[in-house]
């Protein structure tokens, strides 16, 4: 039920998204991305003698589950039943090159909005490192100079939409109207019995790595598309 669902409404990604089409700050520099993705860490019910893999950063056990979403914070690709000590990273390249996970790969001229967390690879378009990035570091400091920190600062804008789609009070009824359907007229559903140790408290978690980033293919060229949507955001 989840793969008929939960993917792209077009997989070839022919037009430009109406909410960037729409919106100045990111028209025509965006015209490109066709989504955003992220990690979020589930708190996670697991028998004491399984837990360790699933403790991360915060001590406690958690699910590292990643999504895509579109600008019309619909989620077109999730991957779940990852450790909470697996980083976003791992999960990434993992799902990226299973043939079977049914991963949305971006067209050629297209790509996706990551932060830093990921390897930087043609499709998938990350932030300048080592320059201010998320929104709250501008708002309690001074505004956005240079072309890395307005692009930074335009790229965190537009990536934030998958937080905000993490973060719907909708999905927490979805979630709940979707279990009863399926335990009513799905229960031999295997992916439900398999995911049924899981709660839905979130913890959020990001950490900036070079994993893979020397040799992945593409870089050079994201490298390009950054600084030339940086030079047009001036």
């Amino acid at each position: 039920m989840a793969k008929v669902i939960i993917k792209p409404l077009d997989p070839e990604f022919r037009s430009t998204p109406q909410e960037i089409l729409s919106d100045s700050r990111y028209m025509p520099h965006f015209k490109d991305c066709i989504g955003a993705i992220d990690g979020v860490h589930v708190q996670a019910s697991i028998s004491p003698c399984d837990q360790v893999p699933y403790i991360g950063r915060k001590g406690i056990p958690t699910q590292n589950v990643m999504a895509i979403c579109n600008f019309d914070m619909q989620f077109t690709f999730a991957c779940v039943g990852w450790e909470g000590s697996a980083h976003n990273s791992r999960v990434f390249l993992s799902a990226l090159r299973d043939p079977q996970s049914n991963f949305p790969k971006p067209p050629n001229g297209k790509y996706y909005l990551v932060d830093a967390g990921y390897p930087q690879m043609k499709g998938f378009l990350g932030p300048y490192k080592r320059e201010r990035y998320h929104i709250p570091h501008f708002r309690r400091g001074e505004e956005q100079t240079g072309h890395k920190e307005i692009f930074n600062h335009t790229h965190s804008s537009l990536r934030s939409i998958i937080e905000r789609t993490f973060g719907q009070v909708k999905i927490v009824i979805a979630t709940m109207a979707i279990h009863n359907y399926i335990r009513r007229y799905a229960q031999l559903d295997r992916d439900f019995d398999e995911s049924a140790n899981y709660s839905s408290e979130e913890i959020n978690e990001e950490i900036e790595v070079n994993t893979h980033e020397e040799d992945s293919p593409g870089r050079r060229d994201m490298e390009i598309l950054r600084n030339s949507i940086a030079q047009s955001l001036m």
